[in-house]
């Protein structure tokens, strides 16, 4: 079984010649991450096996330490590892830099070492071998009292992104539970040149076919910031879901989120009963405060205090129900008004259902409580518990059962097939000055297995959907990878 490690991570191995530290590291790590004082020696000296080369190869395998650290970079550290003061200058260096420090023991027998060190075109002295022996019980008591985070004894091991890393640390297999579903966020159309109607019509069929339930769009004016250059392409939210409702058949499509300030309540109503005709009973209606007051700004858009939006907020959750259900009821609240509430073609569904978004404790998950189908949070399995608890607290309050109300939290992800896979697509993803570690982390990147025991983290954490972002969308393979993710949590 594969162990895996919180990217970055420092890793010491420890063991004599011929255990197999280099074989390991090669297979295990890319070929920047491993600091190897033999091809050091190589590099300064007339070879590997240069001894004279030694104190020249060591101040160099420092800098490299010192500086991959200083990045936030993964580095592992291919020597015999018995220096008690090495050792101790790592591990200080990596805390020093945020970074966990893996002490590796690499205890082959005797004999396997042996036989490997005759096969070399120039092997080391059997003394000097029998030497690293004798000294390998010694440095390992050492090293279990040693700060180390972790020490390990050779096995399958991966550097990961620390969110995968954690769920693979705490998961149980309980926490897979079938009937978690998942849903595709759009939130970005930073995409090849071509036509954007056969892309997203693309995006949108392919997510359907890999077994998504639901797909997203941001409605947003503009691409807001922390996202992307205000100057990028983002289609408007409706007409992007009318236009990839005409594309499927099946794939529930809402906005996440609306704000409330973004439309009339009462317009926004229509638009949504429309695309739940037009698309035979699949929308969803999305709702928020709203937040980026530059983008409102922007476009003229009124944008009232927070207590304002909360209160429109709140009314339109009372709205909705009434001008999608029968009749033509008057409303006459503070912020909307209407003598009679109209609407025609109704939805098909009855109602459409209302998600919620944001985990404000106080006044936001009270609201869910009180009027929506569903809430959308953002964070660590361990947030989206919270979150659900205090949910369920104002469900008691309220005497509401919160098994009505479906728990849904928003996440980046990027699956690969496998390590190999994962780390071509990250190289190729990430800009010149982003690492692969930060990569990583900001985009939850891993292999199916990866993901799988993170999305069942996030279902044993109380979360019964999750909706994704994935980077590199666009391209084929990406939804596809991702699409056996969601087979592992099918029913």
């Amino acid at each position: 079984m594969e162990l895996k490690l919180p990217a970055p991570s420092l890793l010491v191995l420890i063991g004599p010649s011929g255990s197999g530290k280099t074989t390991w590291a090669r297979d295990h790590f890319a070929y920047g991450e491993v600091v190897s004082s033999d091809s050091l020696r190589g590099m300064v000296g007339a070879g590997e096996d240069d001894q004279t080369a030694s104190p020249a190869a060591f101040d160099i395998l420092e800098q490299i330490v010192d500086e991959r650290l200083k990045r936030g970079l993964t580095v592992v550290i291919d020597t015999l590892g018995y220096s008690d003061e090495a050792r101790a200058r790592w591990i200080a260096k990596a805390h020093e830099a945020g970074i966990p420090a893996h002490a590796v023991l690499f205890d082959t027998p005797a004999q396997v070492c042996q036989q490997r060190n005759e096969t070399r075109d120039k092997p080391i002295p059997k003394s000097v071998l029998k030497s690293q022996f004798s000294r390998f019980a010694a440095v390992s008591q050492k090293v279990s009292g040693e700060p180390f985070d972790v020490v390990h004894t050779q096995q399958p091991m991966a550097v990961v992104a620390p969110a995968v890393a954690t769920s693979t640390a705490t998961g149980r297999p309980e926490r897979r539970r079938s009937g978690h579903t998942f849903g595709l966020i759009v939130s970005r159309m930073n995409w090849p040149e071509g036509d954007r109607g056969e892309q997203l019509a693309s995006v949108a069929t392919r997510a359907e076919t890999a077994g998504f339930r639901d797909i997203w769009v941001m409605d947003h004016f503009r691409q807001i910031r922390g996202m992307g250059r205000p100057w990028e392409d983002l289609p408007e939210a409706y007409t992007a879901l009318a236009f990839m409702a005409g594309a499927t058949t099946t794939i529930r499509l809402g906005a996440l989120v609306t704000g409330i300030t973004h439309r009339p309540p009462i317009v926004l109503g229509k638009m949504l009963a429309t695309l739940d005709v037009l698309s035979g009973g699949r929308a969803i209606c999305g709702l928020g405060a709203a937040w980026d007051d530059a983008e409102h700004a922007a476009f003229g858009v009124e944008f009232p205090e927070l207590a304002t939006r909360y209160a429109l907020l709140e009314e339109t959750l009372r709205m909705l129900p009434l001008l999608w259900g029968k009749g033509t009821p008057a409303f006459i609240g503070r912020h909307i008004q209407s003598p009679e509430l109209i609407c025609y073609p109704r939805p098909i569904q009855d109602p459409i259902p209302i998600l919620v978004g944001g985990g404000g404790e106080k006044r936001t998950l009270r609201l869910v409580a009180e009027y929506a189908d569903a809430c959308n949070v953002f964070g660590d399995p361990e947030r989206v518990r919270h979150k659900a608890n205090v949910l369920a607290g104002h469900c008691e309050e309220m005497q509401r059962d919160p098994t009505e109300i479906e728990v849904t939290h928003l996440t980046n992800a990027l699956a690969a097939a496998d390590r190999k896979e994962l780390r071509e697509r990250v190289d190729r993803m990430r800009d010149r000055n982003t690492t692969p570690e930060s990569f990583m982390k900001r985009q939850n990147a891993g292999t199916v297995d990866d993901l799988t025991a993170l999305f069942a983290a996030y279902a044993g954490a109380g979360a019964g959907h999750s909706i994704v972002a994935i980077p590199d969308v666009w391209e084929e393979g990406s939804i596809e990878t991702f699409g056996s993710v969601i087979a592992a949590f099918a029913d």
